[in-house]
């Protein structure tokens, strides 16, 4: 299941059993909020010191600060500043950290024909790429299906990385952001590898640790054709030694079996994705598990997903649902219920631009014209969320300021 607006190896017994058969039970589960927040404390006391150490019991204390020694709620820079920069390069991560954005999503992970993790979006690239203007490509152009959904145009894994990295990208939602056209072309694909690598790099200059948060896209997919995303990735993590709980990396993924495998490869920070309540994660149904998100998101449901992962990633209309016309109605119990459960809470996505804002902050007719974010993130803050990913992270931190100052 793709995080767009819209909304994104088969299952031992214990996932397909569901919450009563998991191994663990909800006892195991309370404590992993508690464990995202030691795991984050410890990466900011290593950079920091004993510095990181006095920032972490503020955070524990809960006075204003969460995700020990991040701000509450924690500003995630989605695809990093990608309302500013066409999403995954280094120029949009680089400046969601000039902007001063708490965690960067740097990377949703695919994978080249020779066992490359690449950020990329979704597998097919030929709306985040200039692969289209490459005639020497022109065969490569395939229809497969992906996720269910047939879908046409270049795909990752059909592509080496020497032949990726003579690619460009491109603004994927031009009609909203035509100011972003003019950076396309500037940037190559990063790997993974290459994150990391800047990830160290801005670490040092600037002298406190980094937090980068990628996604394994389509895990189901890419291991029915032999390329799984998860050995790979705990490979890479633990080359760089960033497998620990303590690791400045949090991982994500839109299908739980897919956190699970990660849970017994590496011991870093890991979230559940949740799409709309309607749908069901691909690698459920592959699984022929009838759960769908609705389901997830109960107090049963949660507690599975404790048992397992440390937090979840909700679309943010499972928090504050919207009504027929667009507008938004009242909470959902949602993050109760998560907190319960001891999960911590980063919902997606918000941005500036009118279409995807609630109805009621829209302001003007243009595609690419701003509504009032500003208010909407209130609203947002004010549900008890421990973050928010943001395609425009200078927004999201002013709005904080402006939602601290008003309590």
């Amino acid at each position: 299941m793709a995080r767009c607006e819209g909304p994104a190896g088969p299952a031992g017994p214990a996932e397909a059993a569901g919450p009563a058969a998991a191994s663990g039970g909800p006892a195991r589960g309370a404590g992993r909020r508690a464990v995202l927040g030691a795991a984050l404390l410890g990466a900011s006391a290593a950079a920091l010191g004993t510095g990181g150490a006095a920032v972490a019991a503020e955070g524990d204390a809960g006075r204003g600060r969460g995700l020990a020694g991040l701000p509450k709620p924690a500003v995630i820079a989605h695809r990093g500043a990608s309302g500013y920069r066409p999403e995954h390069t280094l120029g949009a991560y680089q400046l969601a950290l000039d902007m001063g954005a708490d965690i960067v999503e740097a990377g949703d992970l695919v994978i080249t024909k020779d066992g490359h993790l690449v950020c990329r979006h979704e597998p097919e690239i030929g709306g985040t790429t200039d692969v289209a203007a490459h005639p020497e490509f022109a065969g490569r152009r395939t229809t497969k299906s992906l996720d269910g959904v047939p879908t046409t145009g270049w795909f990752a894994e059909d592509f080496t990385l020497a032949e990726l990295k003579t690619l460009r990208a491109k603004e994927r939602v031009p009609a909203n952001r035509p100011h972003n056209t003019l950076y396309d072309g500037v940037w190559e694909i990063p790997t993974f590898e290459e994150v990391l690598r800047w990830q160290d790099e801005q670490t040092r200059r600037r002298g406190r640790p980094v937090f980068v948060y990628p996604e394994l896209k389509h895990p189901t997919y890419f291991r029915e054709q032999g390329l799984p995303l998860e050995e790979r990735l705990a490979k890479v993590l633990r080359r760089h030694g960033k497998h620990r709980r303590t690791s400045p990396v949090l991982l994500q993924s839109f299908e739980p079996t897919s956190i699970r495998r990660m849970r017994e490869l590496v011991d870093n920070p890991l979230a559940v994705l949740l799409s709309s309540a309607g749908t069901r994660p691909w690698d459920l149904q592959q699984q022929g598990d009838p759960r769908k998100v609705s389901d997830l998101i109960t107090p049963q449901g949660l507690a599975w997903i404790a048992t397992f992962a440390d937090g979840i990633g909700p679309t943010l209309d499972l928090i504050v649902p919207r009504d027929a016309a667009g507008k938004l109605t009242s909470p959902t119990t949602l993050v109760a219920d998560a907190h319960r459960a001891g999960l911590v809470l980063h919902p997606y996505t918000m941005r500036n631009e009118n279409p995807f804002l609630p109805a009621d902050f829209r302001r003007g007719g243009e595609p690419d014209a701003y509504g009032d974010a500003l208010a909407a993130f209130s609203v947002y803050f004010d549900t008890g969320i421990d973050g928010v990913f943001t395609d425009q992270p200078d927004t999201g931190l002013l709005a904080r300021e402006l939602w601290r100052a008003a309590r």
